[in-house]
Order: structure tokens, then sequence, then C-alpha cells
């Protein structure tokens, strides 16, 4: 078919190629659907090219420099230790090529038809894409995503006040940063572009990681300001100028580059929603039911089109019920947790709740008392867990390195009905982060092994 001459007709079209909208035309070819993926830059999205991989990447980049020179206590002495900014960026840049082609290959392989342009609803069934091509399709599921919002008086001009994207996009280490916000976004850079030598200032509406557990706040805010990293709480930008930021409590900081990392909003612009008689709220969210169907049954949504978590797992897991609705399998989706992981230092993960209310109680392990965070020197930190009157376990806590790769015992826990009993008796490797899932859990049982809680315990 030659592009732009007749409307290619489908069984479902997916308009964004995000981490979502890849996952949902995957499955759906899986199932023997023919699928449209519409995508307007690069296959992954933001995940793949401009947040989650570029900068977690960074991260550990700036762990290994900052490692290199801080490990005198284990006898490691390294002198003129250099980083080549430019060089990092292109490895950085490498990593999201590399997962953006092999998504292309993932599409190829699935007979996946991608369409590069934005699409727009012409009607119910129809959409025009800007590369020329109409599509007429059964189902479609809408996965535009979200993007970075900005702030009035703090206009982005992509060179001194920029975007997280655009922070994760750097050829030099700035040697002062001002980043406004103090979300898990402005967490994650601050502390990566401290470990990298910036001299880096955090602007706090109200306090950094407000929405989280304070115990777990003040362990990674202490390791933040040990890095030298200012946290400017109850303040708000005025203004930015001649390398100078004014805040309304009076302060001037001095930034050569100012990133805006205030939260994300809803990428609704253009869709055609109303045309094609999808409903969307106030603040451009698309509504779905517990099927995530729009108001217009053969339309899905997923991902942060749909509104929080903005997180890429959750856009993945609604990718795959939303392929298998428009397939007919009739699948909803019904988890109970969606898992959210802060790679700060130390990292913070949780799956479901650990507030302590009523028929809800709580235990905590310190990792002061654990074998491998003691031989890493890296023992700030804890395993908290909730459980109710019958022991169910309902929310687990981690602040602790490889948080990230422990927490999903804690998903899969919650999701299956674990007991405290059943994670206490579960044989746990040692020595391992993860042992502390088992402390913590036994702790709550009154039979610690490895922290003495006193005689009433």
């Amino acid at each position: 078919m030659v592009m732009g001459e007749v409307p290619e007709e489908v069984d479902i079209a997916v308009i964004g190629g995000g981490v979502g909208g890849y996952t949902a035309a995957i499955r759906a070819a899986e199932l023997g659907k023919s699928v449209v993926l519409i995508e307007k830059e690069k296959l992954g999205g933001h995940c793949l090219n401009y947040a989650c991989i570029p900068s977690k990447t960074l991260i550990h980049i700036s762990n290994i420099f900052y490692d290199s020179t801080h490990s005198q206590k284990f006898g490691i002495s390294a002198e003129n230790v250099t980083i080549d900014a430019k060089k990092m960026l292109e490895w950085r840049i490498g990593v999201s090529s590399k997962l953006e082609n092999g998504v292309a290959f993932l599409c190829k392989q699935n007979k996946i038809d991608v369409l590069k342009g934005a699409g727009t609803f012409i009607e119910k069934n129809r959409i025009q894409v800007t590369d020329g091509t109409e599509v007429i399709f059964k189902k479609a599921i809408i996965a535009t995503g979200s993007e970075p919002a900005g702030l009035e008086g703090l206009e982005f001009n992509g060179k001194t006040v920029i975007d997280y994207k655009q922070a994760l996009l750097l050829d030099h280490i700035p040697k002062e940063m001002a980043i406004v916000g103090a979300g898990y976004v402005a967490v994650e850079i601050s502390t990566l572009y401290a470990k990298l030598g910036s001299k880096v200032h955090v602007i706090a509406r109200s306090d950094v990681l407000s929405k989280f557990d304070r115990d777990a706040v003040s362990i990674v805010k202490k390791h933040m300001q040990r890095l030298g990293i200012m946290i400017h709480m109850g303040a708000n930008p005025k203004a930015y100028g001649s390398g100078k930021l004014e805040l309304d409590n009076g302060d001037s900081i001095s930034a050569e580059v100012v990133v805006v990392a205030i939260g994300l909003r809803p990428y609704s612009d253009g869709l055609g929603a109303q045309t094609a008689g999808v409903d969307i709220d106030s603040r451009g969210f698309v509504k779905v039911n517990r099927n995530l169907q729009t108001s217009n049954p053969d339309i899905y949504a997923i991902g942060d089109i749909i509104g929080e978590p903005m997180l890429a797992h959750k856009s993945m897991r609604q990718g795959v019920v939303s392929a298998e609705g428009a397939a007919g399998l009739g699948s909803s989706y019904d988890n109970l947790v969606i898992p959210a992981v802060i790679f700060s230092d130390p990292e913070i993960a949780i799956a479901g709740s650990v507030d302590e209310k009523e028929g809800i109680k709580v235990k905590k392990f310190p990792l002061s008392a654990l074998g491998r965070a003691i031989a890493l020197d890296e023992t700030d930190g804890f395993a908290k867990i909730a459980y109710d009157s019958d022991n169910v376990v309902v929310g687990i806590e981690l602040v602790s390195p490889d948080a990230n790769a422990a927490i999903t015992e804690a998903a899969l826990a919650i999701e299956m009905g674990a007991t405290l009993e059943d994670i206490a008796d579960t044989i746990h490797p040692h020595p391992t982060y993860s042992e502390s899932i088992k402390e913590v859990a036994e702790a709550a049982l009154g039979r610690p092994i490895h922290f003495f809680y006193g005689a009433s315990t």
C-alpha cells in the first residue's frame, strides 16, 4: 500500500509507542490481531529515551564515579579520577538507541505496522496520522503518555531553564544547578549531579518527597545533605536571570542551569478525543472504567494519560490488559498494588501501604542488624511491614541499596494474600538485602532473630 492513498484497515490501532503502547501492540499481535502502532517520535517513548532508562543509566555512572573517590575505608585510594561528560552522554544515548532498536525488531517480528507521526481521531473509528495515512480501526488504544509540566515565570528555553528530559541530555557537568520541585524526579537528578560534582540546590514548596513515609524520607534527606545538596524548604521561585534564581523567601541562588521538575501533565493535545466520543476530565486525563475502556467502549486508554501513578510498569501491565480486552478476552485491570521505587541514596521502594491505622499494625527492622548492609557499610535504612489482624500482609517498604530488586517479593506477597508466616518461613538467600523482608516478618510474629527489640517482644 502506498501510504496516504487508501485508508488502512486494522483490528487494533494503538496511538503512542511508549512502553504501554508497544506492549499493547505486541500483545494484540500475539492474539492474532492486525495492529497499527502510531508514534510521533521514538519507539519506547519517554521511558526508554528520556526518563526511566536514561536516569538510571546516569545514576549508575554517578555512583561509580563517586565511589571511586570515597572508598578509602575499604583500602581503595584513587587520585585524579575524572569524568568525560560527552562520553557519558554517548553511553546514555547508546543504551536508549539499543532498546529502541529492540522494540522496532519486536514490532517487525510480530508484524506490527509502525507509522511515524501523530494520530488524531477524525471519526469514532478513524485516525488521521500526520504522515498522511488514514487508519480505520475496530478497536483503538490510547497510550499518548505525559510530558513535563511547565511553570509560569520559568518557561523552558532549552538552555538555562530546562525540563528533566533535557537534564538527562547534558553534555557537560554544570558547576551549579537549581532544581525546582522536590518529588522523586528532583531527588534522583539532584543526587546524580551532586555525585558528579555539581553544586545542587533543591527548591521544595513544602518538603522533599512530601507524599512519602517520613521515616524513609528523613534518611534520604540526610544523605542528600551529606552530598552537599542544599534543600530550600517552603520556598518558591520568583525570577531567574543572569545566573541567579530568586526565591520568595529572600534567598538568591547561583545556578547556570535551572531544572523545572514539578511533575507531569497528560499528553492529550490534538488527540481529537471529543470527536471519538472519549471523555476527558478537567485536568486532561482520559476517563476509563476498570476494564480500561473509555466512554467509547471501542476505545481503551492506558498509562499516564489516565492518571496517577504515572509509572512505566503500570503502563505495561495496562497495555497487556487493554490488548486482551480489545481482542475480546474480557480482561480487567484488577491489580492490588503498584510497586514504586525511588532511585535515591539509599533507594526507597514500597508496595501497598505501611501506614499504621485501626486494624493495621506495622513493624520495622533496621539495616544496622543485617549482615550484607554491615559488610558494605550501607546500614542507613530499614524494612517495614504492615499487616492486619489475620497477619495478612498489606504493605512493605524498603529503604536500602538494591531495594528495587527486592520489592517485587512484596508486591507478589500482597497480590497472593500472603501472611507474615508465609514470608518468615520462606528461605531467603544469605547474605542479601532481601533478607530484611524475612527479618521484619519474623519480628512482627514476635520471634526476631537478628535484632533485639526488648524483653516484651
